[in-house]
């Protein structure tokens, strides 16, 4: 019998268990009934032959005389007496037993068993006169009661058994029904959250201990499973979103091409706006698959910030105006990280500057901070915070180009290593610059 559900294996497990217990307990209850049935026939015939033997006188010549009771009925009943080998006194009995009877004559004592249609037990008692044996009292009993009894007691330590087992398979399966109802209902819940895609949580309903925390435990989960939805939902959409104006703009410039000859320069222009309109695209995909891809990064690594921020000053804005690092500090997040974090930042401080951007490394409350200041427009008052939000310019407007993903990526991705993103003037002052300050883990050591 094989079982497919989890109430059904557990009840067969615990069948198995109690069937192996009682088997235990019914051999050794039948054995032990066994052993004390022959122990009561053993007694049995020892009294009986002792006290035949009291009645039993051997005279000097050494002939045995049998002092008979008033009432010798009970003593009669499976008693031979022997002088010598010749048997003073048969009770009936079948000829197994008395042949049995007849070989014990003469002996020092001892027990023998019959077998065929009439099993018996004996028990030889010798009598002695003079220092010798004389004769013998042998008594015997019937051994087919006690095998009665030992037979019955079998049959119905089975029949008890088989009971026991029934009983036990039956509430076993109620029992682990029972318990499992909770599961049952949490996973016909689940169903029909799945087909509804309702958000909703199995909370903290009264449940047993252990359900309590797999509800915790799967709530969590299904926390972790919506957070992940609404990212690539988020991802979905800003992709769509960013790259339908630099999509458009090919469309528009391709078909303007077709539409008639066109000059040299024309052309020129042309091919220069599809170029600049695909980069754009190849920027905004890097910038939001590079969010998508560090969202994994929890490691610890070790990284120098000072010279990140100078390798990074060389890459992007080679020329005028310069980028001066002050400072030095050690960030507990891999290079590769700090990079696109300081990237955007760079970036758009040597775009909008005048004449200088600084780049300060330092500890601070044992975190390790990056302040990147420019002396440029500023963030504007009326954006403030906001310009953390995808898609989000200070000033779509002013010729630069860029799709306004890159501060809402550094947020991310620093807070996404523990740190945080900030402004540090959010009602921003028109002409004093801009301050943003990145704070990360200080790296151990």
């Amino acid at each position: 019998m094989r079982a497919t559900t989890l109430r059904g294996r557990l009840a067969l497990v615990v069948l198995g268990a109690t069937a192996v217990w009682l088997t235990v307990l019914a051999v050794a209850f039948n054995v032990a009934l066994a052993a004390r049935l022959r122990g009561q026939a053993d007694e049995l015939l020892r009294t009986r032959a002792t006290a035949v033997a009291a009645t039993v006188q051997a005279g000097a010549d050494g002939r045995l005389t049998v002092r008979e009771p008033a009432d010798d009925a009970a003593l009669d009943v499976g008693i031979w007496i022997y002088q010598g080998s010749a048997a003073i006194e048969r009770p009936p009995a079948s000829d197994g037993t008395r042949r049995a009877a007849d070989r014990l004559a003469g002996h020092h004592g001892g027990y023998a068993d019959t077998t065929g249609e009439h099993p018996a037990r004996l028990y030889a008692l010798p009598v002695s006169a003079g220092g010798r044996q004389v004769g013998t009292v042998v008594a015997f009993v019937a051994l087919a009661p006690y095998a009665g009894t030992a037979h019955a007691a079998l049959v119905g330590s089975v029949g008890l058994a088989l009971f026991a087992l029934t009983g036990a398979y039956l509430m076993t399966r109620a029992a682990v029904g029972r318990a499992l109802r909770p599961v049952h209902r949490m996973s016909a819940q689940a169903a029909r959250w799945s087909t509804d895609a309702a958000p909703r949580r199995f909370g903290t309903a009264r449940r047993p201990a252990e359900l309590t925390d797999l509800a915790g435990n799967l709530d969590q989960l299904l926390d972790a499973l919506a957070a992940a939805l609404r990212h690539e939902q988020r991802l979905t959409a800003e992709l769509s979103h960013e790259l339908r104006t630099p999509l458009a703009r090919i469309i528009a410039e391709t078909d303007w091409l077709t539409a008639r000859p066109r000059t040299g320069t024309e052309q020129a222009a042309a091919h220069t706006a599809i170029g600049d309109s695909a980069a754009a695209m190849w920027r905004i995909c890097d910038t939001l698959l590079t969010d998508a891809r560090a969202r994994t990064v929890r490691g610890r690594d070790r990284c120098d910030t000072a010279a990140v921020a100078r390798e990074l000053a060389a890459e992007l804005r080679p020329a005028l105006p310069p980028t001066t690092v002050t400072g030095a500090a050690n960030a507990g997040v891999p290079t590769e990280l700090l990079r696109r974090i300081l990237a955007p930042l760079l970036d758009n401080a040597t775009r909008y500057a005048r004449s200088r951007v600084t780049v300060a490394c330092a500890y601070d409350s044992g975190r390790c901070t990056l302040t990147v200041t420019d002396d440029g427009p500023g963030i504007p008052g009326t954006v403030g915070a906001a310009v953390f939000e995808p898609g989000r310019r200070a000033d779509p407007a002013d010729g630069h180009p860029g799709a306004g993903l890159g501060l809402a990526l550094a947020r991310r991705l620093a807070r996404a290593a523990d740190g945080d993103l900030t402004l540090a003037d959010p009602g921003g002052r028109n002409g004093s610059g801009a301050t943003f300050v990145i704070t990360l883990p200080a790296a151990d050591g």
